[in-house]
Order: structure tokens, then sequence, then C-alpha cells
């Protein structure tokens, strides 16, 4: 089977799990790298965030392939936003895929699968080809139909006539049909800027020309300009693709025109493993573009939040897979002491966060702390800011001080629960004060009153 030209990949980028830490917009370091003490979202952690900058660095300079990095701390103290500073430092032409360590227990593929997938899917690979191409704004587009040479009542499209517009005059086209069919595919139409690969005869709709822009006041188009230069030129093309996106688009069956293949395209795909000697093959392709300067790996990251659920077998297919020529940088977190390693707890003893003493030699180790009552206050000012919640100055206090008492995260999941209080109860702009924050206190308990009020309600069913 030959392979699938990269310029056919698809991309297939997760979402970043930033639901909980939409507030953290970075390391929020100094140029000196040394720690703000309230910036970018982040508040404290000062030595875990200054570390953390180093290892972007690292990440930069490309000497950070191959090894991995622990984040070591108690629930509820930054480890999973730390993880997400980094990515945001890297930015969005880094590959980031996160990951919780029960996550690859999956019924429908082996662990080992799993965990080689999502180390492809944060490797990237940048693709600079130079194409000749046709762009341009497109101000004519006519199929010319001719009769169905198979016979039949039925008319079948001969060729198609284009002209495209650019800063430096129009041409006019005449292309198989098959490019119609691509151009169909895009919803071109009148007024679109698109480029045609003159080789491949690929279709890119860029969007819509700017002479458009006030056509409409309720438009929901991309205005981009018309091209400079000739319509037919050579071009530079940048691509990021990961290497899981490559592997998916040459492990999927190419089709065919019998009625099994067909169904087979109909049906709903199940996920399926990609072979061992698919990945070496595609490797041996990548390996050929970087030397031939074509493209550029993009060593990525993937961080695996509560490492401590891998198991044995899990934890030595990641030690042998750091070894490996391509490889991301594996970031973990873990919230676990002195604890067994999953799958050996009868033959082997306790480890340092449930982790192998061979994968803990290689790990660079950032630990976090446990926040200060001025830190948590700052935190849940900030949280609230976040999330558009409007609170006084007393009820901040009194949210600040349950986060002292009890827990961070109880005193930011009080928040919103208040802000609702506020609004049902009509008072003006919905500000939260004490009394919301009290009635939620006492509506939603914390751990520590649960099994309290638990064990005097039902003390009987307690052993």
């Amino acid at each position: 089977m030959a392979p699938v030209q990269i310029s056919e990949v698809k991309g297939n980028s997760r979402e970043h799990r930033t639901a909980t830490h939409t507030h953290i917009k970075g390391l929020g370091l100094r140029p000196d790298g040394t720690a703000e003490r309230n910036a970018a979202g982040f508040v404290g952690q000062a030595a875990a965030r200054e570390a953390c900058g180093v290892i972007v660095d690292l990440i930069r300079a490309k000497k950070m392939s191959g090894r991995a990095v622990l984040l070591a701390g108690g629930p509820g103290t930054g480890k999973t936003a730390l993880a997400l500073a980094v990515s945001q430092e890297l930015g969005t032409k880094v590959p980031f895929c996160p990951i919780v360590g029960s996550e690859i227990y999956s019924a429908e593929v082996k662990k080992t699968e799993a965990l080689m997938e999502n180390f492809r899917r944060a490797i990237g690979l940048r693709v600079r080809e130079t194409k000749e191409v046709y762009e341009g704004e497109v101000t004519e587009l006519s199929p010319e139909e001719a009769e169905n040479p198979l016979g039949g009542y039925g008319r079948t499209i001969s060729h198609l006539l284009i002209t495209l517009k650019a800063a430096r005059g129009t041409k006019k086209l005449r292309l198989d049909p098959s490019i119609y069919e691509a151009i169909q595919k895009e919803r071109v139409r009148l007024g679109d800027v698109i480029y045609i690969e003159a080789n491949t005869g690929a279709v890119k709709r860029v969007g819509r020309s700017d002479a458009y822009a006030t056509e409409f006041d309720l438009e929901a188009e991309e205005y981009v300009p018309v091209p400079k230069g000739e319509v037919h030129k050579k071009k530079e093309i940048v691509q990021d693709v990961t290497l899981h996106d490559l592997d998916v688009a040459n492990a999927r069956p190419q089709g065919g025109q019998d009625v099994m293949s067909m169904m087979g395209q109909l049906m709903k795909p199940k996920k399926t493993e990609v072979t061992e000697k698919l990945r070496m093959e595609i490797n041996k392709v990548v390996n050929k573009y970087i030397d031939q300067g074509v493209a550029e790996l993009v060593p990525g990251v993937l961080f695996i939040d509560e490492v401590h659920m891998l198991d044995l077998e899990a934890f030595t297919f990641l030690t042998r897979a750091l070894e490996s020529p391509i490889s991301p940088i594996v970031i973990l977190a873990s919230n676990r002491g002195l604890t067994p390693i999953r799958g050996a707890s009868d033959t082997l003893p306790p480890s340092a966060h449930g982790i192998p003493p061979d994968l803990l030699a290689r790990l660079l180790i950032i630990p976090t702390h446990p926040y200060g009552p001025e830190e948590i206050r700052a935190i849940v000012r900030a949280r609230a800011r976040t999330e558009g919640i409007s609170i006084s100055e007393p009820a901040l206090e009194a949210v600040g001080e349950l986060g002292v008492q009890r827990s961070l995260r109880y005193a930011l999941q009080l928040l919103t629960p208040a802000s609702v209080l506020a609004r049902v109860g009509g008072k003006m702009n919905a500000e939260v004060g004490v009394d919301e924050v009290t009635e939620a206190t006492g509506l939603f308990l914390d751990a520590a009153r649960s099994v309290g009020a638990l064990g005097e309600s039902v003390s009987g069913y307690i052993s």
C-alpha cells in the first residue's frame, strides 16, 4: 500500500482540558526567568514555575526530547495548572496531549497501544513544501456539460471553466471535472479566494474576498485580501500534522469500488490498532523528509496526570518508549507519596509516587507545595474574575477563609452556587455577599463535614 500524501492528512488535535484552569495564561515569568508573585493567572508556586520555565527553554532548544518530568505534590497544589501553563508558553504549534493515567485502560485496544497512540499524538511534523499553485478570487465558475459517454439520458461534466483574479491580472483555466468535485466539497462560490495545486489538483478555500466585506452586516465570514502577484505562482505551504495523524491516515482502508469496501466505509469505524510495522514505515518516510530538509520534527508534550494509576506493564513500556529516537517530552503528575506499584504490589515493595525505581531515576522531579492564606485569597479573586462573578470584599474574605480551613477546591466550587443564590435572591447586579456564601456552605458540605454527618446519622451501619 502506497503511503498517504502528507498534504492529504487532516489534523486531529484534541481540545485542551482547560475548563478548570481557564485563568491560566502562562507561567508568569520575568525575562530573567524568575517568577512574578501574581502573573498570567498564576499565584505562588514560584520555585515550581521557575523550574518549568527551564523545562520550556530546554524544549524550545530541542534538548529535552526523550526525557521526562514529574510534578509531585498534594491535591489542589497546581500540578495540572503547571502542565497547562507549559503548553501555553510553548504556543499552539507545539503538540500538547493531556491524558489521565486510567484513560489507557480501554476495552477496544491494548493499554500499550493506547499509550503509544498518545505518544504519537504528542510528536509534531512541520512540513514545508514549495508548490506550483493557481491562487486568486473566483470571478467565473461554470461547468460545461456533455453527453454521457456511457449512454442513457444523463449528462456529465466534461470540464470546468474557472477565472481567477489576483493583484497582477486574471487567468482563465480549463480544468478536469474531478477538480469540480473538490470545489463543490469546499463550497466555493463567486467572490471566494481559493488556491489550486497544479500537481495534485487539490483545492483549498482560503476565505471570502474582502471586496465583499461590507455587503452584509451579519455575515459570519472570514474575509481575506486578494492574493498578491500573478495567479500562477510558486508558493511555500507549511503544514503541521502529528505522527498519529499520519498513522491513522495510512492505517485507514483507502476503499475500492466493490460492495464490501463501500459497506466498510459506511459502517461506524471501530478503533483499530496501528501495527508496529506500519509505524516503522512511517518513521522511515518521516526521517527521509527530515534528511531532505522538507520537514522538521516538533517534539511536543505528553502530560499524564494521576500517573500512579499506570501499572508495571505500562511503566515498562513507557521506559522503552522514552528511549525511542522519535520521542516527545513526557510530564507526569502524582499526588501520592510512598505507595505500591499497581500490578506489582505482591512482588515489589512500595515505591515513591507508585513509580518503579528504574523510571524514577530518569525523571526530573518538581515539587509543588500547599498554598498559604494570602495565595488562596488571590486565587479565589482571580477565579471569580475569570467566571465573571460579582462578589463583595467581605464575601471574598469568607471564601478565602474556607479555602484555608477546608480546601482550595471546595472554596472555588462554592463561587458559582453562591452566585446563583444571589441572582435568585434578586440582589442588585447579582453580587455575592457573605449571606450567600454562608447559605452555599450550608447546602454543600466539604469532605470532613460530610463524613461527620454520615457518622452521626447512620452510626449503626458504619463498621
